[in-house]
């Protein structure tokens, strides 16, 4: 405990030696990205050159594996993150522990944190957040127009298409039989709403775990999951055969839809693809 501690005090003042004004453009390695969002914006703006590591969530684009990992977004070790002497930190909203996003902001280490959000205001907001923190303001600018011409076109599409909206139930995991699902205000309820389609659960914010009978109550048209493997897989025979999911029009339709996670609740540069996407699958031709 007292190493760790005594790591946290050197590292802090190092960081106090450090010039605390905004980081100009460069071509230095000198940034670290948490968040899979994140890391894709700073792809997509042309600047992955600049990055010294990214965290586990951060698998987009390829290249961006070959980077040491600081470990994932919401258990960070304070340690990890500023033993690369990094010259700016850049985080999506929700990274943790507090303490140690606390120390990220008491060092004179630029820290930018990239808000959250669900639609295509969001996304252009966290474009622009990123952008500004990089100081490559123009860049973003122009990424986040293109990015925002090509999510209203993919909705319009999606919305426009069906007339009538299929309800879908996320689920994140069946663990034990028992279903965790997504209610509002979660990325999942932003993507299913924005692909034209109803989300199932709407009575609270979040992801909770449902009774048999709130799922049945729910009565999904279909089941939308990340494409995963581990302990938090399942096959179409065992999901449904679950008895929550029995007697509803998705389980007797079959009708799952799984996809990449981070593409489908990425909500940055390649979510107007990941609308389109969800739309086909949800209402195949």
């Amino acid at each position: 405990m007292r190493d760790r501690r005594d790591f946290i005090a050197l590292s802090l003042a190092f960081a106090a030696a450090q010039p605390t004004h905004a980081l100009a453009a460069s071509d230095a390695q000198d940034v670290i990205a948490i968040g899979g969002d994140v890391t894709e914006i700073i792809y997509a703006l042309g600047q992955g050159h600049r990055l010294l590591a990214r965290d586990a969530t951060s698998t987009f684009p390829a290249e961006a594996q070959a980077l040491p990992d600081v470990g994932y977004m919401r258990s960070l070790s304070a340690e990890g993150v500023l033993s690369f002497a990094p010259s700016l930190i850049i985080s999506a909203e929700g990274a943790g522990p507090p303490e140690v996003i606390d120390i990220f902001r008491s060092a004179a280490v630029n820290f930018a944190e990239v808000p959250e959000g669900y639609d295509a205001g969001a996304i252009v907001k966290k474009i622009n957040a990123v952008g500004a923190a990089l100081d490559v303001q123009e860049l973003a600018q122009t990424l986040a127009t293109e990015t925002r011409v090509a999510l209203y076109a993919a909705q319009d599409r999606a919305t426009r298409l069906n007339a009538e909206k299929k309800r879908v139930l996320f689920i994140l995991s069946t663990q034990g039989g028992r279903i965790m699902a997504s209610g509002t205000s979660t990325g999942a309820d932003g993507i299913i709403r924005m692909a034209g389609a109803t989300n199932a659960v709407s009575e609270f914010e979040g992801y909770k775990p449902l009774s048999d009978e709130a799922v049945s109550a729910a009565a999904p048209d279909a089941i939308l999951m990340m494409d995963r493997s581990g302990d938090h897989a399942s096959t179409d025979e065992e999901l449904f055969t679950l008895p929550a999911l029995l007697a509803t029009p998705a389980a007797q339709n079959r009708d799952v839809v799984r996809m990449d996670g981070l593409f489908l609740l990425g909500f940055g540069p390649r979510t107007a693809d990941a609308v389109t996407a969800l739309h086909r699958a949800l209402y195949p031709i």
